[in-house]
């Protein structure tokens, strides 16, 4: 396999599992630490940073945000756009 993909995947599995730690984080604080929330732009960087399939996964399976307009439209708006993006860099890389 071609080392820039193996770099461009194993990128990816660190972004989820952090976005994942983080998102389930974020959750447990708002029952028992509210002063320790993560803030809401942080986990929307951590969405655009490449860890946006895994957020919206962990937050529809533990129920957080899920009635956040911003999270429920903007995730999936995110992972649209950088889809689009990287099949563009694949099919202009291929030709």
């Amino acid at each position: 396999m071609n080392p820039t993909v193996m770099i461009a995947l194993a990128y990816l599995a660190v972004i989820s599992v952090v976005t994942v730690i983080v998102t389930v984080y974020d959750k447990i604080a708002a029952k028992k630490r509210p002063r320790h929330r993560v803030p809401e732009n942080t986990l929307l960087l951590l969405a655009v940073l490449g860890g946006g399939p895994a957020e919206y996964l962990t937050m529809q399976l533990i129920r957080h945000k899920t009635k956040h307009i911003k999270f429920m439209i903007g995730l999936p708006v995110i992972i649209l756009l950088e889809s689009a993006a990287v099949g563009l860099v694949w099919y202009f890389r291929l030709r």
